[in-house]
């Protein structure tokens, strides 16, 4: 949720840090702050509620803060209202301890109590302050050093947490602990840093380490040392980041949302051209051999948001073609739910991050059964990532604004490739109609590029017609219902529209009771044997008042006769529509959010990665 970052090095601390904070914005901006010292001299501190921009102004840019070392953080509020006072980095009341926090404490009201007890008074409602305050307790009370009480601390802690943090004792050094959320530390010559995610560190470096759960890590100028819980020194691998830098910018787009829209076509034949080598597809990287895949009796998808609808896609087409039972939860039930596993099945993990909690969270649930893990993910070196027995990296590159387009249609081709392999292996299609799937995925790219090009405008004409909407529904049949899903989000989160995603079928069953003169009812249709079957749904709505958008295949132009809107995408094979179906519903939603002035990239309550429950 909340984004992180440190520096210690010969450079000016802060507007390192602020630039940073500026590439973590999209994991919370309720408020920001810097921690910043020169020296000897304690930590200077400025926080300020709200978007960055407020302590950008606050500190002329970085610049009015002296120092060579420091941390940084932008607040998605989960413990305390959104204000200046509860705004990170946090401290003791003689700056002693001063600590940045992304994380829950769980039980971080018990812990206020007994240190409340031992004299500590509380100045915020946070429970990163707790935090602060319980290694201050331990530093002073055994004089150990500040591993041994952060070590301390950590043992005392449940929860989540990344924390970073600074001891006047220790001048330019920063100190960090990790158990679940993410934390990724950078060095460069004569200089360190910290970040909750790549972006921020790309400018600097490109070469970095993952600090693992339970496990510590101080900072030095340009040096790291790692430890376990126990303070014992332990060797982590340097990793080399590979991301363009140039994809964490804007790149002369007015958003990040509508570049990363149209980096869609290079994001899926890169993600094609990873597993597609010799007109076959190849999963050896991901570690899935044929015995594996001939083997399987059933699969689980589990995911979270536009994963979620990945993954109901994806059920779609391997059920249809590898003949494979398939089950998709959200994670936050299935970890709950104490899920009755079957032998030789595969719980599959579909997360952007790869540190999604309710994901992370279900995974170990399934490898504590015994059930193999496949993660479909696209950030290299995440939690899930690591933990996973089978790994497919997406390549979407850093998507940066916080509705997803680029990844989600990355994870649609995931579930294709898997899809179409596992029926091959399976021997539930023939070699021609192999050839045929692989020709048509392959083709997606370009028809995506096309679509982008051919209705943008018109789009952009709809969406600002229909800017003003109260309430708007998706309706869709078969896959095109995982479509709707969607899209439907797609337009709420960004537009704060009232917008449902409902299977055409179930109108009758209570939702078409809330169809009325001028609703807006988008209508995915591009599924051959359910035409007629959808047709007939719309003019349910139709003749009820609503206003009707009709997305369906290129051809099918009788649709003019039922709708009011129509768009139209490339013929492909019906597996794959999702990814051209899904493009005119982005944009819908990009434009409707740009008609009514809103902060596309940044929408309100919602952050980038949800590494909290």
């Amino acid at each position: 949720m909340c984004g992180i970052v440190g520096y210690t090095g010969d450079q000016q601390a802060a507007p390192i840090l602020l630039a940073g904070l500026e590439k973590l914005e999209y994991r919370g901006y309720d408020s920001a702050g810097l921690a910043v010292r020169d020296g000897e001299r304690v930590p200077e501190v400025v926080k300020a509620k709200g978007r960055l921009r407020a302590l950008a102004e606050k500190t002329d840019n970085g610049r009015a803060m002296r120092g060579n070392c420091g941390i940084g953080h932008t607040r998605w509020a989960t413990h305390g209202e959104p204000s200046e006072n509860n705004a990170h980095p946090h401290c003791t009341d003689d700056r002693s301890v001063v600590a940045v926090h992304n994380g829950i404490i769980e039980n971080y009201q018990e812990i206020r109590e007994k240190l409340i007890k031992n004299g500590y008074t509380f100045y915020s409602d946070t429970d990163t302050e707790v935090a602060v305050k319980l290694i201050d307790h331990y530093y002073k009370k055994y004089n150990e050093g500040p591993l041994d009480a952060m070590a301390r601390a950590m043992m005392r802690i449940r929860g989540t947490y990344a924390l970073a943090v600074m001891f006047k004792d220790y001048p330019e050094e920063i100190f960090v602990a990790r158990q679940d959320n993410p934390m990724i530390i950078g060095v460069g010559e004569g200089e360190s840093f910290i970040a909750s995610d790549v972006p921020p560190l790309l400018p600097y470096t490109r070469k970095v380490y993952y600090i693992g759960n339970q496990e510590l890590g101080r900072l030095h100028k340009g040096e790291v040392t790692f430890y376990n819980i126990d303070q014992e020194e332990i060797q982590k691998e340097l990793v080399t980041i590979e991301w363009d830098a140039e994809a964490a910018e804007k790149g002369g787009y007015e958003h990040f949302m509508i570049k990363e829209i149209h980096e869609q076509p290079r994001a899926v034949r890169d993600t094609l051209n990873s597993v597609i080598r010799d007109d076959h597809i190849d999963l050896t990287e991901a570690g899935l051999s044929d015995d594996v895949i001939r083997s399987l009796k059933r699969i689980y998808i589990v995911a979270c948001g536009s994963a979620y609808h990945a993954g109901v896609a994806a059920q779609y087409v391997i059920e249809d073609l590898a003949r494979i039972p398939v089950r998709v939860e959200l994670a936050s039930e299935f970890r709950y739910r104490n899920p009755i596993l079957e032998e030789n099945s595969l719980v599959i993990i579909i997360s952007q991050s790869g540190e999604t909690a309710d994901s992370l969270a279900a995974l170990r649930l399934a490898k504590s059964q015994g059930v193999p893990t496949m993660a479909i993910v696209n950030v290299v070196g995440s939690t899930i990532a690591r933990e996973a027995d089978h790994i497919f990296y997406t390549l979407a590159g850093p998507e940066i604004a916080v509705a997803t387009t680029k990844a989600y249609s990355t994870q649609l081709v995931a579930g294709y490739l898997l899809g179409v392999q596992f029926a091959h292996v399976r021997g539930t299609i023939t070699e021609e109609k192999y050839e045929e799937l692989l020709a048509a995925l392959q083709e997606l790219p370009d028809q995506i590029a096309k679509l982008l090009e051919d209705d943008k405008e018109r789009i952009q004409w709809f969406a600002a017609k229909y800017a003003n909407a109260k309430d708007v529904f998706f309706i869709g049949r078969g896959i095109d219902y995982a479509v709707s899903l969607e899209g439907s989000l797609k337009l709420k989160e960004i537009s704060y529209i009232h917008s449902e995603a409902y299977a055409a079928g179930e109108l009758k069953h209570g939702t078409i009771s809330l169809i009325e003169d001028g609703i807006l009812v988008v209508s995915i249709l591009t599924q051959e044997a359910l035409y007629e079957k959808m047709i007939s749904n719309m003019v349910e709505v139709k003749c009820r008042g609503a206003y009707l958008m009709g997305l369906t295949t290129a051809g099918n132009y009788n649709i003019e006769d039922t709708v009011d809107f129509a768009v139209y995408i490339p013929k492909t094979d019906e597996h794959f529509t999702p990814s051209l179906a899904v493009v005119p519903l982005q944009l819908l939603g990009y434009y409707v959010s740009v008609s009514k002035g809103l902060d596309v990239d940044k929408p309100r309550n919602l952050a980038k990665s949800v590494t909290v429950e």
